[in-house]
């Protein structure tokens, strides 16, 4: 497909070519049900799930492997680590930059629960000061939210940091990995991390529909889905045994081998190489749309830390449009509006125009920026002359 891919922060693209191949043979030489008979078939899919689970563990430093339940999509994660953790009555702590995946649930839970949600605002940019998460932390907070990288602004949160902070003051941390799973390097142990919800589809280069939560030994989540698990049939509750207690029905198995050949890839690669690779397209990719006229980058300004993800407006020209006629006319692919995040959107400024995302991946060429900023310039160009 002759297209130039810059929307890998929504699905990471293209993708390995075992990935394929592995979803493939899943579907073609094993469509049994994982953990739901004794035959050998059934077997066999579920020692693939149970691979992929491995690798998880290895890439996210999880001592034991059960301790990560596969979800659809980091929305699910996240709906079952804050719906299932959070009780009536308790104080959450989270950034003003959260996705709608963390938002909605808890402003659920605010007008349900009588939970009292507090917003810790960072700078235009994204940038955290973990003391103001400290500050906001109370004697009764059961739950500290942040998101890792912001899927907007790039900005990436000093984890090390508010880990201890969770830690000191009693609090579970939830930690959102959309934008970082496979890019940053993540040590649920060392970093003091409770759950970790994270996306397959992303930079795990994985299929749609993968993705997880890890819940550490240590804590206990009540499960917002029930049914089959395959395991304890005849109790009349949910079981207690992990990871079946938060799987239930029958699972994404071709989707999970696939994951297992994108994780095949991330830990050759090592996500901090992919991240310096990364990071170095966006400085080019920034450096270049700052010589435009008229264009502002959101997030951490060039020679800073960030994940793969500019985002930018263009002065006098609506967000949609840009977008439209990038794809149209040069066939650019990139995501414009709100990117489900209007709190990052107020942070920066934008919660009326909206923005432009244009996010690299491991694939991602120096020619491909080049001629992404071309375009550009040919853009706006021909915006300043009508």
């Amino acid at each position: 497909m002759d297209v130039y891919y810059f929307d890998n922060a929504a699905s990471s693209w293209p993708k390995p070519p075992d990935v394929a191949e592995a979803v493939g043979r899943a579907v073609a030489d094993n469509g049994a049900n994982p953990g739901r008979g004794g035959h050998r078939m059934a077997v066999d899919a579920g020692r693939s799930m149970f691979r992929t689970r491995a690798k998880l563990a290895k890439l996210f430093g999880v001592r034991n492997p059960n301790d990560i339940a596969f979800a659809l999509n980091t929305t699910a994660a996240l709906n079952t680590a804050i719906l299932g953790y959070v009780r009536e009555g308790d104080h959450v702590v989270c950034t003003a930059v959260e996705h709608n995946s963390v938002r909605r649930p808890l402003e659920w839970l605010k007008a349900t629960k009588s939970v009292r949600v507090t917003y810790v605002e960072t700078d235009e940019d994204g940038t955290l000061d973990p003391m103001r998460v400290k500050e906001s932390v109370e004697a009764g907070t059961r739950l500290i939210v942040v998101n890792h990288s912001s899927n907007l602004l790039g900005s990436i949160v000093p984890l090390q940091e508010i880990g201890e902070i969770a830690k000191t003051r009693g609090a579970a941390l939830l930690v959102d990995a959309a934008q970082s799973a496979g890019v940053l390097p993540i040590d649920v142990s060392a970093m003091g991390i409770d759950m970790l919800a994270f996306p397959g589809h992303k930079a795990l280069y994985g299929p749609q529909g993968t993705g997880g939560l890890y819940i550490s030994p240590h804590v206990e989540v009540e499960p917002i889905v029930f049914g089959g698990t395959g395991s304890q049939s005849e109790a009349v509750l949910q079981p207690t045994v992990r990871p079946d207690r938060y799987e239930s029905g029958t699972q994404n198995a071709p989707g999970i081998a696939g994951l297992g050949a994108g994780l095949d890839f991330v830990l050759h690669e090592t996500p901090a190489n992919i991240h310096t690779k990364e990071w170095a397209l966006t400085q080019r990719m920034m450096e270049g749309l700052l010589q435009l006229d008229g264009v502002r980058i959101l997030g951490p300004a060039p020679g800073r830390a960030r994940t793969g993800i500019v985002s930018f407006t263009a002065k006098g020209i609506d967000s949609a449009e840009l977008a439209f006629v990038l794809d149209q006319h040069f066939r650019i692919a990139v995501r414009a509006g709100f990117h489900c995040t209007p709190l990052a959107h107020r942070t920066a400024g934008t919660e009326q125009s909206g923005a432009v995302r244009a996010s690299v991946g491991a694939f991602t060429t120096d020619e491909q920026v080049d001629y992404f900023l071309e375009s550009m310039q040919q853009v706006v160009r021909s915006y300043r002359k009508e």
